[in-house]
């Protein structure tokens, strides 16, 4: 798939110049796959020029930049730099918050990665309400049985289970489970995590 993506972006770097939102796409895009490979100190430097395509572009307030904020925080928290990550992460909230309202899935989206930081941080009592917040904004747009509910159900069943609240904890495993095995099957990866 990189050979295929550097070429993508090469293709559209000549066609539209090096800083057309099309270009932050697939700076995104190869970053994205670069991180997934283990590779962050390559994918950093396309994160920030895809950031500073998209400031430059649209705004510094509009949703593509706390896209592009979101997924170099998301770099940055995974090589522990947390605090580096944490005002990006809240700088995205904001966007989205004003963009899309404080009830968007979007903003559901912000308010977890924000919250995992928060407890990758140990400030667990910062990032419960978060966390609750989230997983009610997806029930509200999803439904109770959406794959997104279980993933917030799970979150802050670990952040229960953390503060060793496990009679809390438990139901909410058993419900993003059965949620997990009614939407993939019983043997689907997504499961077995």
């Amino acid at each position: 798939a990189e050979p295929l993506m550097r070429r993508a972006l090469a293709i559209d770097e000549a066609s539209y110049g090096t800083n057309h939102p099309q270009v932050a796409t697939r700076l995104n895009n190869l970053a994205q796959l670069l991180q997934a490979t283990n590779r962050l100190a390559e994918a950093e430097p396309l994160m920030l020029r895809a950031l500073a395509i998209a400031e430059a572009s649209y705004s510094t307030n509009h949703p593509n930049v706390a896209t592009a904020l979101n997924n170099l925080a998301s770099l940055l928290q995974a090589t522990n730099r947390l605090a580096e990550a944490e005002p990006l992460m809240r700088r995205a909230l904001a966007i989205d918050e004003a963009s899309y309202g404080t009830d968007h899935p979007n903003v559901a989206r912000d308010l977890n990665n924000l919250a995992l930081l928060l407890q990758d941080t140990n400030r667990l009592a910062e990032a419960e309400p978060l966390m609750r917040r989230a997983l009610a904004i997806d029930e509200a747009s999803y439904g109770n049985d959406h794959p997104n509910v279980a993933r917030d159900l799970n979150n802050l069943a670990q952040l229960l289970q953390a503060t060793n609240r496990l009679a809390e904890a438990e139901p909410l495993m058993r419900r993003a489970l059965a949620i997990d095995e009614a939407s993939y099957g019983k043997d689907h990866p997504v499961v077995a995590i």
